[in-house]
């Protein structure tokens, strides 16, 4: 099914796309337009930029590009009728049938979600129906659990019979096969028989960043086995690329530029009810790059609060080396041994926690220092020789000078070592880590360097391009003076998708004109070079001059090859031939020299 363009142009006019992009990625105002770190690459230095009058992005690092549509499609995963839905939806705009035509390409995933989010209500309607759950309201007081956060994370209560969920579900139409493959239901291998894999078991939903439920936690109210029993993964649930709570941290991590990072999904709620709100989890496993990138979204600053055995020490370890890429301050937060977050709120309260345990975190190289401490008997000479080595080694890797003679002087005071030879020390292992580093590093410059200094003609082609992007009447002029007679192949194809564009009856319009563009490195070439600052008052003479140095570098290389047509004439004793070739060149010279 295709979607009328007038719906695609209304959804358009009625969102801005800062905001849209500005939920995923932390924005800020540079001149006219927006920048931040890239979501679709890992960078320290913000390249992506987004431009609110031309309605489009583009990252100057890894080249991704494109309107609101192909953003919502890229950082979704999602197809073109899909993200159309979702921003419609956005903008209150009725986008018909357009989910039901992709369902069929997405394997009924959208009934899936809809079934999900009916059973998780049905769960949580169980849970406060005192008839059905109150074994589970006792066991949510017991730990804590107020009613209104129940409602909030719509913890709920799957019943102890075998097919509650599954009639429930079947009296509305859905396709149990369907539940019973991403291991809602199970099947009985003998008679095939469908029934509910959640028994008695106390429901916490796992919902995904958009704040779909896609999994269920159930824990067990008896002495049933497993003590814990989790959704396995599937095509609507994958672990790594989900952290808990996102959908409800989102505007307060947005608000503080902070977020906190806890290992389970009850450390997470127990936060919440005392009122600390900027909190996901990682639910217990290693951290993911794609959970990494989720969390750096929209933050400055990352607290990781793991629990304190070794385990978690490991994991808080692992962490926040992954996460040190992306250019955001990092800190650890420390559990009193034998605790984790909720035990601490529990006992302590949400205020102490946030003061004793969130306020005294540590950066990354105080944790390390601890860390690195860990099974040594710093009495022992060798042992303490081999723990400031390694610290040292550290510090060499700091890129601030203040932090470097920050630790280095607490490395002084603690084991009375002059602080000159620890940092002479320091610097023999800061060279010795850049040395190999160094060639590639400087041939990595140069070549970035000479990349963007582009020969005088393509930045007339592309100076040119912009300029047509912006006027039809240029690009009719260019059409008519040049053609497709663009030097770069890129730049071609580009003008040929304006011509057509144009001819269409299409008005001068950037964002809708990327988003007609199928080939993924012409819409790039197209961002970037819409992202271009030119003088929306050119001159006639200006883009003249354009046309005039794109046909002289043209007939240039026209010269050079029939130069080498020359050379081969003469290598070949056909000196016949090398002279009309000859000729031919001093011709085109002069025809040159006229212009």
């Amino acid at each position: 099914m295709r979607i009328g363009e007038e719906t695609i142009e209304k959804i358009r006019e009625s969102l801005d796309i800062v905001e849209i992009v500005g939920e995923y990625v932390q924005l800020k105002r540079q001149g006219r337009n927006y920048v931040g770190l890239c979501p679709f690459h890992n960078e320290q230095t913000p390249s992506f930029s987004v431009s609110p009058d031309k309605k489009i992005y583009h990252c100057f690092g890894c080249k991704a590009g494109g309107d609101l549509f192909s953003f919502i499609q890229e950082i979704e995963g999602i197809d073109f009728l899909d993200a159309v839905a979702i921003l419609g939806e956005k903008a209150g705009i009725d986008v018909p049938d357009s989910r039901g035509s992709s369902l069929k390409k997405n394997d009924n995933s959208t009934s899936l979600y809809h079934g999900m989010e009916l059973l998780s209500k049905f769960y949580q309607y169980l849970l406060m129906d005192q008839r059905y759950g109150g074994p589970a309201q006792q066991y949510l007081q017991s730990r804590g659990f107020e009613s209104k956060t129940a409602q909030s994370f719509q913890i709920g209560y799957a019943v102890d019979a075998w097919e509650t969920a599954t009639r429930f579900l079947e009296r509305r139409g859905f396709n149990l096969d369907e539940f019973v493959k991403i291991g809602l239901l199970s099947k009985r291998e003998l008679n095939g028989k469908i029934f509910d894999r959640f028994r008695h078991r106390v429901i916490f939903p796992i919902h995904d960043h958009r704040g779909r439920p896609v999994a269920f936690a159930g824990r067990v109210l008896d002495d049933q086995k497993p003590k814990y029993l989790n959704s396995p993964e599937s095509h609507l649930f994958h672990k790594g690329k989900i952290l808990y709570g996102y959908h409800l941290a989102r505007a307060a991590i947005k608000k503080t530029s902070e977020v906190v990072l806890f290992e389970g999904y009850v450390d997470v709620i127990k936060a919440h009810q005392a009122g600390i709100t900027n909190v996901v989890a990682s639910m217990g496993t290693s951290l993911t790059e794609d959970q990494a990138s989720l969390l750096t979204r929209n933050t400055e600053s990352i607290i990781i609060c793991y629990d304190s055995d070794h385990a978690g020490t490991e994991a808080a370890f692992r962490a926040a080396e992954m996460l040190k890429q992306y250019g955001k301050t990092i800190k650890i937060a420390r559990m009193p041994k034998g605790m984790d977050p909720d035990d601490y709120i529990s006992r302590y309260g949400g205020e102490r926690f946030k003061n004793d345990v969130l306020g005294a975190s540590l950066t990354i190289m105080a944790f390390k220092m601890q860390y690195l401490r860990i099974g040594k008997n710093l009495n022992d000479e060798g042992e303490k020789l081999l723990y400031i080595e390694k610290v040292l080694q550290e510090v060499a890797q700091l890129t601030k000078a203040v932090e470097r003679d920050h630790y280095l002087r607490q490395l002084s005071d603690e084991f009375s070592i002059s602080l000159d030879a620890l940092k002479q020390q320091q610097y023999q292992y800061y060279r010795k880590q850049k040395q190999p580093n160094s060639r590639r590093e400087r041939k990595s410059q140069f070549t970035q360097n000479k990349r963007a200094l582009l020969p005088a003609y393509q930045m007339a082609e592309r100076r040119l391009l912009a300029h047509m992007m912006h006027d039809a009447e240029i690009a009719e002029l260019v059409q008519e003076q040049i053609g497709g007679a663009f030097n770069d192949v890129i730049h071609q194809a580009l003008a040929a998708y304006l011509y057509g564009f144009y001819s269409e009856g299409h008005v001068p319009d950037i964002a809708s004109f990327i988003q007609s563009i199928e080939d993924q490195e012409i819409k790039a070439a197209a961002t970037e070079i819409a992202m271009m600052s030119v003088n929306m008052d050119v001159t006639s003479q200006e883009i003249d001059d354009y046309i005039k140095q794109i046909i002289q570098h043209t007939k240039w290389a026209e010269i050079t090859a029939k130069e080498e047509e020359k050379k081969a004439a003469e290598r070949n004793q056909d000196f016949e031939k090398a002279s009309q070739i000859l000729a031919e060149i001093i011709f085109m010279k002069k025809q040159l020299e006229r212009h």
